[in-house]
């Protein structure tokens, strides 16, 4: 009888390391991985400097999924649309056809969360999440000059530089009075604000976008506050929601995303989940350094040998070359303050608890070189 394959649902960044880590600790073993798109590997985070980089859509393609077929010895099916997991007969329905597993790892990352926005062009506003996604933003910016962003967090103020960098005019909103607010403390984020506006980029902050109309060729957006502001494209930065629909249709267990303990395992022994759209013991961790580790850990759970991710503490770099920036934000909920000292164009924020423990930090500017020696005082996010 034929051994089920491991089946990966997702062939981004999580669903191909885990593919490569297993690989390593088991050549023979049947695997699949589904892709909802063409199924090659390029690097999402790349999505949001790209322009720094000189590379395009074609250009960011890394490997096409004939050749990571060959390379990590799976099937890859390309524009695999999975509509159903039935974990009592442990099979899913994939483009209308029954599809067998013997352990599933569901990879599928994360939507762009859409704003309620009015106005006839709401529906034009793009989002940049995957491949396909980029391609349809850089032909929709040939030839244009202003460019409005939705959202001053990590990936809107990348963006932002990126886009300034190539010579576009660049406007960013977002409700918060700063940008990267749920990333940096004020005095750090006002450093960030400088350094950005001296670049070029115009934020409107503590202000919504209301509506969004067709003028001419380009948008017309009206704020919260009564500005208006034409702009020739519209993209949307405002964060990510882990898919969980599919999952929670199963009978397997959601919250914000995809419930797994720390071996990575759902509420059904046989299915796995990592990345953007798995909550780790109450953890949604959506960067590089956090999927690496679970894929590490995961690939000899699947291969039979339990194993339990474990989190070390995982600066996030922030690509913004108009004002560099390493920050390592403190758990939610911990206690304790920020100490931010303002030095020679940077700015060093060190969250400290009352007894003087360091739990995360902010680096910004000349600063960021200290981020290795810091980052070996931090406590493991989990152990």
């Amino acid at each position: 009888m034929n051994q089920p394959p491991v089946v990966i649902i997702g062939s981004g960044l999580a669903g191909f390391t885990v593919a490569r880590e297993f690989r390593k600790l088991d050549g023979e073993a049947p695997l699949v991985m589904l892709s909802s798109d063409h199924g090659g590997f390029y690097s999402k985070p790349m999505l949001s400097n790209a322009f720094a980089q000189k590379k395009d859509a074609d250009a960011l393609l890394g490997k096409s999924s004939v050749q990571m077929a060959e390379e990590l010895k799976l099937e890859i099916r390309a524009h695999a649309r999975v509509t159903a997991i039935d974990v009592a007969r442990k099979q899913l329905t994939v483009n209308g056809e029954t599809v067998p597993y013997g352990k599933l790892v569901l990879a599928m990352g994360a939507d762009p969360i859409r704003l309620p926005l009015h106005g006839d062009g709401a529906d034009a506003v793009l989002s940049v999440n995957d491949h396909a996604d980029y391609r349809r933003f850089r032909e929709a910016i040939e030839g244009k000059k202003d460019i409005a962003i939705l959202g001053a967090g990590l990936i809107g103020c990348e963006f932002a530089n990126d886009l300034v960098g190539a010579g576009y005019n660049v406007h960013v909103i977002d409700l918060a009075p700063q940008p990267l607010g749920r990333l940096l403390p004020p005095a750090s984020a006002a450093f960030m604000q400088r350094k950005l506006e001296a670049a070029g980029i115009i934020f409107h902050l503590g202000t919504t976008t209301q509506q969004v109309e067709h003028a001419g060729e380009g948008f017309r957006m009206t704020l919260s506050n009564g500005v208006t502001l034409a702009a020739d494209v519209v993209l949307s930065a405002v964060g990510l929601r882990p898919r969980n629909a599919l999952a929670e249709s199963a009978g397997i267990k959601v919250n914000r995303g995809i419930v797994v303990n720390a071996s990575l395992q759902t509420s059904d022994e046989d299915v796995y989940a990592l990345g953007d759209c798995a909550e780790v013991e109450g953890r949604v961790l959506p960067f590089v350094m956090p999927i690496m580790q679970a894929a590490r850990a995961l690939a000899p759970t699947l291969a039979g040998t339990a194993t339990q991710a474990r989190y070390p503490a995982m600066p996030v770099v922030v690509k913004t070359p108009a004002c560099p920036a390493v920050v390592s934000p403190p758990d939610m909920g911990v206690h304790g303050e920020w100490q931010v000292e303002e030095v020679d164009d940077g700015v060093r924020a060190l969250f400290r608890s009352a007894d003087g423990k360091l739990l995360g930090f902010a680096l910004l500017g000349t600063v960021t070189v200290e981020k290795n020696a810091l980052t070996a005082q931090l406590p493991p996010v989990m152990e």
